[in-house]
């Protein structure tokens, strides 16, 4: 993987540039759609690249290790050929889901063990097999096995997490060093800065993972119910620290806000389930501002969802009528929501990065900013 930082706004910390892998190029900033289990949810791959022109997605190594499992995959050749999707794919590693499972997983210097969620078997992710199950899968670009600490924990708890997730890591690197792809195209590994909301811990966690000199790194832990502030000081910690010439990926985040304010403070890549999540349940993120479809006032409102996008599904159905589907439970509704959304986040990132290399992002920034975070 090659990464080029192209230009940078004068007045933010806003990059842009081109990351290139084997299966493509990737345009900075970029917002990659959720394909948790191979697929984005109620969208087709043609709609991922010519209607949202999605450049790369992300698969779920937890979901995927479970279902369909790495046996199938492997058979497959990998997910590229298991979902037809010949552009860049990025997993993360688990880690995240895993601990999600409080109740059900156990946590050692060994890694994290887990009972399924499908039907309670057990199961253990190191750092080593993490990376071989990603090799399996064959992601473009791939993620170290770490513990996201909860938002809301104490220092000590974030040091001790942070500490394992660096021997971790250590072990993670080693593994992904002596071993190759299984299908004859390159892939990278990115490290992981943890620290929860915590300077000196997220200072010492991108000391750690920088010197580890891998092709990119991410930054995990964030969002995860600290207010937004917080994630913002945090980003602005990390990156004072994180190379210039690597990209870096926030996890997990976000609203248009979070994304607009990340990306001003020298982020370069985002992932969310925000856009499908919350339009299956009839949010819409639109250049205007957010809309609840499912609200009566849209009943007989006939205009566009988004008549400037350049989605044809948001020039050719109205507001009342996909306010009509989704009260009606047609799954259509969902599926134009879907598409809707996705197109609008990797719209916005495009447009973020068009004001970048112009020059002017920051007062862009500044102007979009209350309008798609206001309730219409």
């Amino acid at each position: 993987m090659e990464f080029e930082l192209q230009h940078t706004d004068p007045k933010s910390s806003a990059r842009a540039g081109v990351i290139t892998t084997d299966h493509g190029q990737i345009e900075t900033p970029i917002f990659m759609p959720v394909g948790t289990v191979a697929s984005v949810k109620a969208v087709h791959q043609r709609e991922l690249v010519e209607d949202i022109k999605a450049q790369i997605i992300l698969g779920n190594t937890y979901h995927l290790y479970l279902r369909p499992g790495l046996e199938i995959l492997e058979k497959a050749g990998g997910l590229h050929k298991f979902n037809g999707w010949d552009k860049p794919i990025l997993t993360d590693s688990g880690g995240f889901q895993v601990f999600s499972l409080s109740d059900t997983r156990k946590l050692t210097e060994e890694g994290a063990l887990f009972r399924s969620h499908i039907d309670g078997s057990k199961h253990l992710f190191t750092p080593e097999n993490v990376v071989e199950t990603q090799r399996i899968i064959g992601a473009d670009i791939m993620m170290v096995l770490d513990e996201c600490a909860p938002g809301d924990c104490d220092h000590q708890y974030a040091q001790k997490s942070m500490e394992m997730t660096h021997r971790w890591l250590k072990r993670g690197v080693e593994h992904f060093r002596k071993t190759e792809g299984k299908y004859g195209y390159s892939q990278t590994l990115f490290p992981i800065v943890q620290g929860a909301g915590f300077k000196d811990l997220r200072q010492r966690s991108a000391h750690e993972i920088a010197s580890y000199g891998m092709e990119g790194n991410a930054i995990g832990g964030l969002a995860v119910g600290e207010p937004a502030e917080v994630m913002y000081e945090m980003v602005e910690v990390v990156n004072e620290i994180l190379p210039q010439d690597k990209p870096r990926y926030l996890m997990g985040v976000g609203t248009p806000a979070n994304i607009l304010e990340n990306i001003s403070r020298g982020v370069d890549m985002f992932d969310c389930v925000m856009p499908t999540r919350n339009g299956r349940n009839g949010m819409l993120f639109t250049r205007e501002g957010i809309i609840n479809i499912k609200n009566k006032k849209w009943a007989d409102d006939f205009s566009p969802v988004d008549p400037d996008s350049d989605s044809w599904v948001d020039g050719f159905y109205s507001k009342a009528y996909l306010r009509h589907l989704f009260v009606s439970h047609e799954y259509l509704g969902m599926q134009i929501a879907s598409i809707h959304n996705l197109s609008f986040y990797l719209w916005l990132v495009g447009e973020a990065r068009k004001h970048i290399i112009f020059g002017d992002f920051a007062q862009w920034r500044n102007q979009m900013l209350p309008r798609v975070s206001q309730r219409l």
